[in-house]
């Protein structure tokens, strides 16, 4: 196993930069996941450390070994792909063994490592099956027990579960965190699903641009995010630009307007101007009854309601002409209000202003 260090990489295609200076540090055993949309170089940045990309600047190392120029089938890593990419003439068996062939171990170790790797994904009856006669949640478990079969340095994981339907993502997230666990394998998921990354990391690096707009765990990038984009990624949001001043009182305390009120925030970001941006979960919002009215609270109309279960979603259209989101979950014994209904929306003055 070894720690993965991205120093200052840098990679271009033709005359556009796909990753700018990009810095981090994976540690030993960690499952750190690259977060963001279509574009934003997350790929690339699993290509290079993979081997298959070759920097135009900058190192990565895995431990203390530089690899920036090392190919890839010496770099000693465990891949699995989007489409999983095993070889439709070879059988499960045979597709798992093909990394500890090409490594010249002893055919008895293989056949013992090869039958252990498919029983602890599950697939041990299916070892003389070949590709298409199996689904494609089979497929991606042949492919994670092709890549830590041969026990490799660090895995590298490329949106694995996004050809799999909504059911089998579940169970293939827990398969996944099972066996890396077991392993205390270094790994690397790229996804550009929120849950996936929330649900399996214990880091994530929300991807801008070829940079990082954060890293942080799970809770942190949830509950606390630098700026609009990561909030908006990241969960639900409402973000909204405000007028905003620091009060001079505590270090974090903010005074905002938003529809002809003064409310009270905390400041969230180290550079904040004039106008800065709410950030307001819609979880963390309440709805109350129009009068009497109550501090940090603003006056709007029920514009659509929505039963979910679980939680009322909730349209509220402001004062102002803006609209902002609410979620109030069952069993808060909250009033059912409905469209055309006058209310208060009350934003909490832990409510984070983040700069524009």
């Amino acid at each position: 196993m070894a720690s993965i260090t991205i120093d200052n990489v840098v990679k271009q295609f033709a005359n556009q930069t796909v990753l700018q200076n990009l810095s981090l540090h994976v540690p030993d055993g960690a499952f750190y996941t690259l977060l963001g949309p279509s574009g934003c170089g997350k790929t690339t940045l699993l290509r290079c450390i993979a081997g298959f990309n070759d920097p135009d600047g900058g190192r990565i190392l895995f431990d203390q070994d530089d690899v920036t120029r090392v190919s890839t089938h010496h770099r000693d890593i465990g891949m699995v792909f989007q489409d999983y990419a095993l070889f439709p003439d070879k059988t499960a068996f045979d597709n798992v063994a093909y990394g500890l062939r090409a490594r010249k171990v002893p055919k008895a170790d293989i056949a013992r490592r090869v039958n252990e790797a498919l029983d602890k994904v599950s697939l041990l009856a299916l070892a003389d099956r070949y590709p298409a006669q199996m689904s494609g949640g089979q497929r991606q478990r042949v492919a994670l027990a092709r890549a830590l079969v041969i026990r490799p340095r660090v895995l590298l994981m490329d949106e694995p579960l996004s050809n799999l339907d909504a059911k089998m993502r579940l169970q293939m997230r827990d398969v996944i965190l099972d066996l890396v666990r077991e392993a205390g394998i270094t790994t690397v998921f790229v996804t550009h699903d929120q849950e996936e990354a929330l649900a399996m990391s214990d880091r994530i690096a929300i991807m801008d641009r070829g940079s990082i707009a954060q890293l942080g765990t799970p809770e942190e990038l949830y509950g606390t995010p630098v700026n609009a984009y990561v909030a908006d990624f990241i969960g639900s949001a409402n973000v909204i630009p405000v007028p905003a001043e620091p009060t001079g009182g505590a270090a974090s305390h903010v005074r905002y307007r938003l529809c002809g009120q003064q409310l009270d925030g905390m400041q969230g970001s180290a550079a904040l101007g004039a106008q800065g941006i709410l950030i307001a979960r819609p979880e963390a919002l309440s709805l109350m009854a129009p009068a009497p009215h109550v501090p940090n609270a603003i006056a709007g109309e029920v514009l659509r309601r929505q039963y979910l279960g679980f939680k009322t979603a909730y349209r509220i259209r402001l004062h102002d002409a803006s609209e902002i989101r609410v979620e109030l979950h069952a069993g808060n014994m909250v009033a059912d209000f409905q469209a055309g209904d006058a209310v208060q929306v009350l934003v909490p003055a832990d409510s984070r202003i983040v700069g524009a």
